[in-house]
């Protein structure tokens, strides 16, 4: 492994490193580790295109041509992808609008992070002994799944307000009324369609 990927490995591992260490010291302020948040997240919709969107990126992992994909790795950065990219993207959001603290915002960014490109890296790393070639690129698409899937699942119907992004509701993630599937599709099929693009692009 070359001066380099030591160095990176190094950076973003000690960037982890305090990331965790600031998410333990502000674990009871962040949704994330709240109740409310797993209700938000556990709805049926949400859960049934995880459950399609995971099935079909574990079964054309082998047949990609791409040898730093297989089962392993599709299945462990989409579970970290639908744990965390809700939470992640609301976060930036309302930083944006100032209503989140620098600290949040970085524990936001490394989680990003690592569900989409350094775990993608630690496991190709002790898997093969070396560092991924593909690190870069994989960091451009595997951010727009990312995204797109963190406002796909923020996609919510409300009474009065229509089919909104959770995360711009001063309660989120609290959703007293659970939304169907059918309320959403039209402002979800925008998403999926990304999503789709962007795992087509890897068979290609």
């Amino acid at each position: 492994m070359n001066h380099f990927f030591i160095l990176y490995l190094f950076v973003w591992g000690s960037a982890c490193l305090i990331a965790l260490g600031l998410f333990i010291q502000r674990r009871k302020t962040l949704e994330i580790t709240r109740r409310n948040y797993w209700r938000f997240l556990l709805q049926p919709w949400k859960i049934t295109s995880f459950a399609l969107a995971a099935s079909g990126l574990i079964f054309i992992a082998p047949y990609t041509g791409d040898i730093t994909w297989d089962y392993y790795d599709a299945a462990f950065m989409a579970i970290l992808t639908f744990v965390t990219a809700p939470w992640a993207v609301g976060v930036l959001y309302k930083a944006i609008k100032r209503q989140r603290s620098g600290r949040d915002v970085y524990i936001a960014i490394c989680v990003w992070m690592f569900s989409a490109s350094w775990s993608y890296d630690l496991y190709l790393l002790l898997r093969d002994g070396e560092y991924p070639l593909t690190w870069s690129a994989n960091i451009g698409a595997s951010s727009v799944l990312y995204f797109s899937a963190g406002l796909l699942w923020n996609l919510e119907s409300k009474n009065n307000r229509g089919v909104i992004f959770a995360f711009m509701e001063a309660t989120w993630p609290d959703c007293p009324q659970s939304t169907r599937f059918r309320q959403i599709i039209a402002y979800a099929l925008p998403f999926m369609l990304i999503a789709s693009i962007a795992i087509l692009s890897f068979v290609w």
